[in-house]
């Protein structure tokens, strides 16, 4: 018999949870092998160990479990390897796609963003010319200065959600 690995095992080498390890068995990912008392424990092949690989790998490109299901499938089979090749580039082609479809919409909102930073640093510009200029043309007021009874008026008659605004 070849290495054999307990699920706390490879969840440790992986860094995955062993609740993980389970759902990965459940989308038919892996196929360990059940002993004990009613089979409760489980012990994984190194094929198993390969398949948790290939999976992780195959989620780290972006690929759903579905998918890479699909293509770790095609290579235990006896098929054919023009015919895995094919289908695996069909599915990355499909991949490279969507990822490039989300690159330029992210493209577009970087640009967005730095045209909103523009705006916003042009109107700051002109806004500080305009303080330095006003500051010369009226004095602060003293930190005691009472409020005029029109300065309150105004300020109370300003809505909630005007000032949230």
């Amino acid at each position: 018999m070849g290495t054999t690995y307990s699920i706390s095992d490879l969840a440790k080498e992986f860094d995955l949870t062993t609740r993980a390890m389970r759902f990965y068995e459940d989308m038919g990912l892996l196929r360990p092998e059940r002993t004990g008392p009613g089979g409760r424990s489980r012990l994984y092949s190194a094929g198993d160990r390969a398949r948790l690989k290939l999976t992780l790998r195959a989620k780290r490109l972006g690929l759903s479990l579905v998918e890479a299901k699909e293509i770790i499938d095609m290579y235990d089979s006896p098929r054919d390897t023009v015919a895995q090749l094919r289908k695996f580039l069909t599915i990355l082609s499909a991949h490279r796609a969507q990822l490039e479809a989300q690159m330029l919409d992210l493209q577009a909102n970087l640009d967005e963003v730095r045209e909103h930073e523009r705006e916003a640093k042009a109107i700051l510009a002109k806004s500080d010319k305009g303080e330095k200029g006003d500051k010369k043309a009226a004095p602060p007021k003293p930190a005691n200065a009472k409020t005029t009874g029109a300065t309150a008026e105004r300020k109370a008659r300003v809505p909630i959600r005007a000032v949230q605004a």
